[in-house]
């Protein structure tokens, strides 16, 4: 069954007979398309691609299966027909839609056609994924891994974290992939900040880095954090780290199908609440990834969704210590029928690099 097909069950089972489609990466994982300018219409029997005239000889060699269409310079007017007959309800992707376009929407489209809130239809679809897409994503985290080891002989101390930054995604370009967010490469006191962007400032010895990247390589992305001593650690460093790794060694055991969010969060978070650091640990313990580098479902407190196979999830406690450091490391894993496969193949053990 192809995914334009089970959008269409899904629309089925929501009472919708069709659906606009206009979020890119959305579009991108049902035609394939990856210009910045197209929709789709998605029914039982309706298989419609619009896009513009810079894209007509792309999509004619990218998107199959759908009836294929040159919009006109006011885009959005080529849906004031090609509709079917009758009565209809349309889903549109609200979280994606601005007020202004959802009016626009409205003036185009015939009266006949009711427009209905139907986010998420797609992105539940994207949260499960198929078994080339896995493969896509543990080649965007091999990508990453290698990415580390450059960094590894190359050295941290002396250098600084923005020098290390534009390093490490110089190096992803380098390989083929793009940087799936902007890296993290956090050292010190900094390393306290969770969302840290690297400053121009030098990475001392004796200290904790806390370094956070990801590729994004044949459209799917990786995610990887590690944190790296820069030397002989203090003992409240030393420490922290040694609780992240066992919470997120946890965590990690308890990823299968069956679980949901929350309950695999709680098997983190009490373990750091335990040792006394739980203020210390205020986001969640992880998130899909995908076609995008923040996707369905969510490990946190609030998680509620099911956890089954081919969801890939990352796993990613933290504890960060307000002017002295910060401690994170990342896995990316995919649920499997039986369990989980590890992702992301560089070291969780404490490294030295200096």
């Amino acid at each position: 069954m192809s995914r334009a097909d089970r959008v269409a069950e899904a629309l089925a089972e929501r009472g919708l007979d069709l659906l606009l489609v206009t979020n890119l990466v959305n579009l991108r994982y049902l035609t394939g398309f990856t210009g910045s300018n197209g929709m789709a219409v998605v029914g039982r029997d309706v298989r419609r691609f619009i896009t513009d005239f810079r894209y007509v000889e792309q999509a004619a060699a990218q998107v199959e299966g759908f009836d294929r269409e040159q919009g006109p310079q006011d885009f959005v007017s080529a849906l004031g027909d090609g509709w079917p007959d009758g009565e209809l309800r349309v889903g549109f992707e609200d979280q994606h839609v601005s007020v202004r376009t959802h009016g626009r929407l409205r003036d185009v489209i015939p009266d006949r056609i009711s427009l209905e809130p139907a986010g998420g239809i797609v992105e539940a679809l994207r949260a499960v994924k198929e078994p080339d897409e896995v493969e896509r994503i543990a080649a965007a985290a091999a990508l990453a891994d290698e990415v580390y080891g450059m960094l590894r002989e190359q050295g941290l101390v002396g250098r600084h974290e923005r020098e290390v930054a534009f390093a490490l995604e110089t190096e992803m370009r380098r390989r083929g992939a793009e940087p799936s967010f902007a890296s993290i490469v956090a050292s010190s006191e900094r390393g306290a900040l969770p969302h840290a962007e690297p400053a121009d400032v030098p990475i001392e010895r004796g200290t904790l880095v806390t370094l956070d990247i990801g590729a994004r390589l044949d459209g799917y992305c990786s995610d990887c954090t590690r944190t790296w001593a820069t030397g002989e650690l203090p003992g409240d460093l030393a420490e922290a780290y040694a609780l992240v790794l066992r919470a997120q060694e946890a965590a990690l055991a308890a990823v299968r199908p069956g679980p949901r969010g929350h309950e695999v969060d709680a098997v983190a978070r009490e373990i750091i609440e335990a040792a006394g650091q739980g203020e210390h640990f205020g986001h969640g313990l992880g998130h899909g990834v995908g076609m995008e580098v923040h996707e369905a479902p969510r490990l946190a407190r609030t998680g509620d969704a099911q956890l089954v196979a081919g969801n890939v999830v990352t796993v990613e406690p933290g504890v960060y210590l307000p002017g002295r450091g910060g401690v994170r490391i990342e896995d990316l894993v995919v649920v499997t029928e039986d369990g989980h496969r590890v992702l992301s193949g560089t070291t969780k053990q404490l490294m030295t690099v200096e």
